[in-house]
């Protein structure tokens, strides 16, 4: 395993936090009560630190003299890694809580084997992001069945949102070159073998919030090699624009 492999490995997951907390981001004072607006912005910034935390330890490997703000802004966007669940739009509060909850269930299910890795780097930001991780889930969680099992209206909205988000968790668990080599060095996670555990802890909140579990066939993939979906541009036009504006300007 090389420092260039362990790079690429962490640029996966740190990007979808990164992606993820962009998306939250959008939502600052658009929440539909204070408290929860406040939550979610707090949930960003969670995310946001947690992607410091891996993009400051890729900057320390890197042959290149590079900061994490240039890991984050100034990649292109084939670079990027985050799977595509996380670049979706914020479509309605349906949405934002069922796309919240499918990464966040993944999320905890990651960092909770991440402790165990054998490089000291991961398993430290694994055990600080773990507490943080375990109330974003239980957050989403309890909107997810506070819709279901809410309003005709909320169930219906909910329900739409689930059918149309479902067909991009299975990305989740795909394995590319750098997370085999990653995992089988001990420094990273088979996140093949999360799916199973994932699948039923997903399915059996969706019956308590008395929704349907879908039965879809193809699920849809190309985040993990690059290839976005049309969001993504508009996503890395708005992140970037200051950095690409004002190169190397300091706060």
């Amino acid at each position: 395993m090389t420092n260039e492999n362990l790079i690429h490995y962490i640029h996966s997951i740190a990007d979808n936090s990164l992606i993820l907390g962009q998306r939250l981001s959008e939502l600052c004072g658009h929440g539909p009560t204070l408290e929860t607006d406040i939550a979610m912005t707090n949930i960003a910034l969670d995310l946001f630190g947690q992607t410091r935390s891996y993009f400051q330890y890729a900057a320390e490997l890197s042959n290149e003299d590079l900061t994490e703000d240039d890991i984050a802004f100034l990649r292109k966007e084939r670079d990027y890694k985050n799977v595509l669940l996380v670049e979706q739009p914020n479509t309605d509060f349906a949405y934002i809580i069922v796309r919240q909850y499918f990464f966040d269930v993944y999320h905890y299910l990651l960092l909770k084997q991440l402790e165990n890795s054998k490089n000291v780097n991961l398993q430290n930001i694994a055990k600080k992001s773990l507490k943080e991780v375990a109330y974003h889930r239980r957050f989403s969680g309890d909107w997810l069945k506070r819709l279901g099992d809410g309003t005709e209206e909320s169930h219906e909205r909910v329900q739409k949102a689930i059918n149309d988000l479902w067909v991009y968790t299975d990305e989740l668990f795909h394995m590319n070159e750098d997370d085999k080599i990653v995992a089988n060095a001990g420094f990273g996670v088979d996140n093949s073998s999360l799916k199973d555990e994932y699948y039923q802890i997903i399915s059996d909140l969706i019956k308590q919030a008395t929704l349907e579990v879908p039965e879809i066939q193809y699920f849809q993939k190309g985040g993990k090699k690059g290839i976005h979906t049309e969001h993504m541009g508009y996503i890395l036009s708005e992140m970037q624009y200051m950095q690409l504006a004002y190169p190397n300007m300091k706060w």
